[in-house]
């Protein structure tokens, strides 16, 4: 199994299969990730055209620096299997992950992994290859986040859709990703959370979903800073606008990524035999250790993946 779990997805922008033009305009903008969507965004009249649109698009397009995704049908409709097939078969070298909307079991996402391996050795492809992102839409979705995130060797993201579940528990709002009225705390906390927790445990990356008023970008930046500052390590967006402020939300700042890189330096040195091989030692006016170093990771990792750039240096104290 060759996927990549850790592939930067700091922003995951949405595109209709059936639209040529927007399909033609997302291979221009910065997004890490672009997933070309046969589901809410294509009329039911408009999926079959949308897989070969979508084909054709993955194979002539230039997706260069991006994570290349296709949204699927969920299985309770007739539309997934032969989402999966035309896609696959038709330009499945071309691409990185199948996303799977509303799961709500583990059963269906080894339904998929089983679909992808038989096209893929039908096809001759790499066996394993194509990741899976399994979207967490509603209330049997998330008691069961565990079970699904550990359901394939194929999951690399647990997505969060705030539109459907909103739906599936009667949440009070009408409008996606806002707290309700007459609720004074973060209405959801408890969701992201959890699914944060079952993507942290299996090692799998944890993305939020949108923000539907598009041109608000205030907004969306307040919805994203709260997913990020729980450690999510992306958002979805719908709209162009969103793009910068969903790459700057979920990318450390330029002192952070500084830092946690002197640390990394710093700990390297210090627990070698020319620095005393110490467990603890003071960086500044700050103790590093252990547990610092892990945490150094997390920000220096993210940062990398930005292809944020060093602006100090770590300087071996004189003796």
């Amino acid at each position: 199994m060759t996927v990549n779990r850790l592939r930067p997805r700091r922003s995951c922008l949405a595109v209709p299969g059936s639209n040529p033009r927007f399909l033609e305009k997302a291979q221009g903008l910065p997004a890490d990730q672009v997933f070309l969507d046969l589901e809410d965004a294509c009329a039911p009249l408009a999926k079959p055209e949308a897989r070969h649109t979508i084909v054709k698009f993955l194979n002539e397009g230039d997706w260069t620096g991006k994570t290349r995704v296709v949204r699927v049908n969920d299985w309770t409709t007739e539309w997934t299997y032969r989402d999966v097939v035309t896609v696959v078969e038709g330009a499945g070298q071309n691409l990185d992950c199948i996303m799977l909307p509303k799961v709500q079991d583990a059963q269906q996402v080894v339904a998929l992994d089983l679909l992808l391996t038989q096209i893929e050795k039908t096809m001759g492809f790499e066996v394993g290859r194509i990741g899976i992102e399994a979207q967490i839409e509603n209330a049997q979705g998330l008691n069961n986040v565990n079970e699904i995130a550990q359901a394939s060797p194929r999951i690399e993201t647990i997505i969060f859709g705030p539109a459907d579940f909103m739906a599936s528990i009667n949440m009070k709002s009408l409008v996606v990703g806002e707290q309700p009225p007459g609720y004074p705390a973060d209405a959801y906390h408890y969701i992201l959370m959890k699914i944060l927790m079952a993507a942290r445990a299996n090692n799998l990356q944890a993305i939020d979903g949108p923000y539907l008023q598009i041109r608000n970008v205030d907004g969306y930046r307040e919805v994203a800073q709260r997913a990020a500052a729980l450690g999510f390590d992306g958002k979805w967006v719908l709209h162009p606008g969103q793009v910068e402020a969903s790459n700057e939300i979920f990318s450390p700042s330029q002192e952070d990524y500084d830092h946690a890189e002197l640390i990394l330096d710093a700990y390297d040195y210090y627990t070698s035999e020319a620095g005393g091989k110490k467990g603890s030692a003071m960086l500044g006016d700050e103790m590093i250790d252990e547990a610092s170093r892990k945490m150094a990771l997390v920000i220096s990792g993210k940062g990398r993946a930005a292809g944020m750039q060093r602006t100090s240096t770590f300087e071996i104290p004189e003796a």
